[in-house]
């Protein structure tokens, strides 16, 4: 910025205009040069006027340059209907003038920028809507860091946004060798769903483990939740674990098993190697195969660099759902075709065993569409969002 304020200090001094020197601008006898209606006095005015004029003109410009820099620090164009050289031409230049735009006035410094999210989403009226607050729920492994892209696009269509970090995940700083249960693991969820005022509703969003999160949350608090988003996630029914779900994959597709899933993990043993492990650690080697085969580069270096090992005893955990509470809830699923760790198949099973609502499909997703398809996941978030319920439609 230093840089810039000093080059329009010296583009200020080169256009100052020198001071006049104490001559008449035309050549005028002596005796004629001290009268009121001399050339001198006519002269003197016109080079005032002059001087005026370059200082008012000096004056535009650097509001103008103010202007712009106030822009570029807020991350965007103010929308100038001419542009300044277009605006005040040098001395003895006449440029034609641009067309005006089609609007029936100028643009002004003080009309608002629209955003693109806004233009896509403009017929959107979040005051409608049944609730416009998102939860979004990490998978095993991941934090709240993983939604990031998610967090901006939803807040910029106007949504209200939490991203939780489960327990012994992202910056919670429990170990995860020491987590126990479900209910521990899921507490920030849960503690965070207590705080929520009466008739006060949210959308959750569960991706990959979280999908066994939310179900939990789902039981615990129905009446607090309008709808669950199942993001490639484990939709179970009652009575069933994490891990039955995956073995449930392999003997339904004894020769589609998941040798990528085999070959990432790596048990943790937190209490000896003689007792049962304590946490999943993965290989950051195998990651980019596994989970990230279609996202970005850059994003792929933050993952590698803030997943943390998955508590194992939660996977263990078999689920008690109801009809009364769970069964209660609206469900939607997200499907993931080109995704390594859920298959698409496993995906399929889970919604042909407890057919949700709807479901959709990311195409090209792999299993992180947070980072590899951000904008079609905003887009679908934002169209389950105005699902009204059955009886409305």
């Amino acid at each position: 910025m230093g840089a810039l304020v000093s080059c329009f200090s010296a583009a200020e001094e080169t256009k100052r205009p020198r001071a006049p020197r104490r001559r008449s601008a035309v050549n005028v006898p002596p005796a004629a040069a001290g009268g009121i209606g001399s050339s001198e006095w006519w002269s003197k005015g016109r080079v005032g006027r002059k001087e005026r004029a370059e200082e008012a003109l000096i004056h535009e410009q650097a509001l103008a340059a103010a202007a712009a820099l106030l822009a570029q620090q807020n991350g965007g164009a103010l929308p100038f209907d001419r542009s300044s050289s277009l605006r005040y031409p040098s001395h003895g230049q006449k440029k034609p003038a641009l067309p005006r735009s089609s609007s029936s006035r100028a643009r002004s410094l003080t009309d608002p920028v629209v955003q693109p999210q806004q233009l896509v989403h403009q017929d959107l009226k979040i005051d409608n809507l049944e609730t416009n607050h998102f939860v979004l729920v990490h998978g095993g492994g991941f934090g709240a860091w993983c939604w990031y892209k998610t967090i901006a696009l939803l807040e910029d269509s106007g949504f209200k946004v939490n991203a939780v970090d489960l327990t012994g995940s992202g910056i919670h700083s429990f170990d995860t060798n020491k987590i126990t249960s479900l209910p521990e693991y899921v507490r920030p969820l849960t503690s965070f769903l207590e705080t929520l005022g009466d008739g006060e509703k949210v959308i959750l969003v569960g991706h990959d483990f979280g999908g066994a999160s939310i179900s939990y949350a789902m039981e615990m608090f129905p009446s607090k939740i309008a709808k669950a988003v199942f993001l490639c996630a484990a939709m179970l029914t009652s009575g069933q674990s994490t891990l039955d779900m995956f073995s449930q994959q392999v003997s339904i597709h004894p020769c589609n098993t998941n040798d990528l899933m085999r070959q990432a993990q790596i048990f943790v043993y937190g209490n000896g190697n003689d007792r049962p492990p304590t946490a999943i650690d993965l290989d950051k080697s195998s990651l980019k195969e596994l989970l990230f085969n279609q996202s970005p580069a850059k994003d792929v270096a933050l993952a590698l660099v803030s997943m943390r090992t998955i508590p194992f005893a939660p996977v263990l955990e078999k689920l008690s759902l109801t009809d009364e509470n769970y069964g209660s809830v609206r469900r939607f699923y997200i499907e993931t075709p080109e995704d390594n760790a859920i298959p698409l198949s496993l995906q399929q099973s889970m919604c042909g065993a407890t057919p949700p609502e709807r479901v959709f499909r990311l195409k090209g997703s792999d299993h992180s569409p947070f980072f590899s398809k951000p904008q079609a996941l905003n887009k679908l978030l934002v169209e389950i969002s105005k699902i009204g319920s059955p009886q409305v439609q």
